[in-house]
């Protein structure tokens, strides 16, 4: 087989290149059977491994050398085969007309072409239930969209660079749209969730009537320890996320500013990962219903109670009791963008995959919080609080020129070097289009390339900056999809992450690189290492 080529992404994350499916899926059997030692979580797709190493061992040559040696001599067999199973769809998607000037044909032969091929599951990401399909047809060898989509409807059918794929909720995306489905390609109540595993084989039958979507109930209302009032936009309950579920197609999500959650729960004698609520700009305004220990982090300029005795002004990371119709208001703040509230003893919120954290693009964890709604606080074991309120990092506010470090990679090498230090070189605008998925970019100059090659999809970590084909860079946060199909020039170091997440539309920011982008060479594996 060919050796694999090693692209930086992180300090421990690493992309691992090979030149095709077979070789990625012997490789990825390679190191899984079984598991390397110091390999945390390994994101398999078309031609790459994207893999995240445990606290302590870096994505180094060392590690590199340890892969190699793993490394299989030849492909080998892909595994079982999977189950069959018949998809119908509505040939309605408005990418249909374009597909078929794509590939030449009527859009009754394209519709035709898709019956006829029969679609094998490769391997799982982007979104929890999102399955890649391969085909033998090599007509479906088709671009992305030249701009994703910010939003694509679920049961969406879809095709991208010799894919296929169904959107199993409701999320952005560049690929062709061709249909729509009612089959539900992910149910937690289900076993596994994902209808479609790897190996499985697919074959779509056309289907022209109509089904009501069904919209589950909104779950009844807690006894709640306390009510929110007001919320400019919807409040999140948010931890340090769900880790090792990316085989699933799971990301991690959690909290965007995660020094500002374990300040918030180390304030009021919680597990510094608890859940708290994560609160997006403002006005946002809560009502005690029973006596609270609480603290606000993160982007709390002038929060305060209202009490029977008048305002009481609150200060960042600082406990405070609330009885029973105490108000609790944070108006929009002038700097950042996220504030958390954590109660001690936590909330009373059940944990979904493992974690409380709730995904906005992957549409998991706890149901979001509107006006009205109310949340029992828990009876969690807490320690004492603390006296004087931790040290906070300075936050941004719209207009100011923020510095973001990265490390270029692992795509770098797809644009010219005339491109990368245009990247380094100019300030880019955040804008209103932006979201705990991503933060959309704008610069005066695009990031162009001279060709329009398609990049097959590949594991993406947060922080990536991923670049379609206009130019403007995506970053990506911690709802972002799990894999993605547009060459990502950089990544932000972990370390400026909550930065990141506290950067409100209309500031400009600016991204320094410690190093030049140069692929990993193996080494000589530390012995001291495990």
């Amino acid at each position: 087989m060919t050796p694999p080529r090693f692209l930086p992404v992180g300090p421990r994350t690493v992309l691992v290149e090979l030149p095709d499916l077979a070789a990625t899926q012997a490789v990825f059997r390679a190191l899984t059977q079984p598991p390397l030692d110091g390999i945390a979580e390994i994101i398999p797709a078309a031609r790459t491994l994207l893999i995240r190493t445990e606290v302590g061992v870096p994505a180094d040559g060392a590690l590199a050398a340890r892969i190699v040696a793993r490394h299989p001599a030849t492909p080998g067999a892909t595994g079982p085969g999977g189950a069959e199973i018949e998809i119908p769809l509505r040939y309605d998607g408005p990418d249909l007309p374009e597909v078929a000037r794509h590939m030449g044909l009527t859009e009754a032969e394209v519709i035709a072409a898709h019956q006829a091929a029969t679609w094998q599951v490769a391997f799982c990401g982007f979104a929890p239930g999102f399955a890649y399909m391969t085909c033998d047809d090599l007509r479906f060898d088709l671009p992305r969209r030249s701009s994703p989509r910010t939003r694509i409807p679920a049961g969406s059918v879809a095709l991208a660079g010799r894919f296929g794929g169904i959107y199993p909720q409701e999320t952005p995306g560049g690929w062709q749209i061709i249909g729509t489905t009612e089959v539900p390609m992910w149910d937690l109540t289900r076993d596994p969730p994902a209808l479609l595993q790897p190996g499985a084989t697919v074959r779509f039958v056309a289907r022209n009537e109509a089904r009501r979507p069904v919209t589950p109930p909104r779950p009844a209302n807690p006894t709640p320890g306390i009510r929110v009032e007001e919320a400019a936009f919807p409040l999140l309950f948010q931890d340090l996320g769900r880790t090792g579920q990316g085989g699933q197609g799971v990301s991690t999500s959690g909290a965007l500013d995660r020094g500002a959650l374990r300040r918030a729960n180390r304030a009021v004698g919680n597990p510094a990962g608890a859940a708290a609520l994560e609160i997006t700009l403002g006005p946002t305004r809560f009502r005690a219903e029973r006596p609270l220990t609480a603290v606000l982090t993160g982007a709390v300029e002038g929060a305060h109670l209202t009490t029977s005795d008048g305002p009481v002004p609150l200060l960042p990371g600082q406990p405070f009791a609330m009885d029973a119709g105490d108000g609790l208001v944070l108006p929009p703040p002038l700097r950042g963008m996220r504030a958390y509230l954590a109660l001690r003893g936590g909330f009373a919120v059940t944990p979904v995959l493992g974690s409380a954290a709730t995904d906005t693009l992957a549409h998991i964890g706890p149901p979001t919080l509107r006006a009205g709604d109310g949340v029992g606080a828990g009876l969690n074991p807490a320690g004492s609080v603390i006296a004087y309120p931790e040290a906070a990092p300075a936050l941004p506010m719209a207009g100011e020129e923020v510095l973001l470090p990265v490390t270029l990679g692992p795509r770098t090498d797809w644009f010219p070097p005339e491109v990368v230090a245009q990247f380094l070189a100019q300030i880019w605008r955040v804008t209103p289009q932006s979201s705990r998925v991503g933060i959309r970019l704008e610069g005066d100059l695009p990031l162009l390339r001279a060709d329009a090659a398609e990049l097959s999809s590949e594991g993406t970590e947060r922080g990536a900056l991923q670049v379609p084909h206009s130019g403007q860079p995506v970053l990506f946060l911690a709802d972002h999809p799990l894999t993605g199909g547009y060459p990502v020039i950089a990544t932000l170091h972990p370390d400026a992450l909550d930065l990141a997440g506290q950067v409100p539309p209309g500031a400009r920011l600016r991204f320094v690189a410690d190093r030049a982008f140069a692929p990993i060479l193996p080494t000589p594996p530390d012995p001291s290492l495990p």
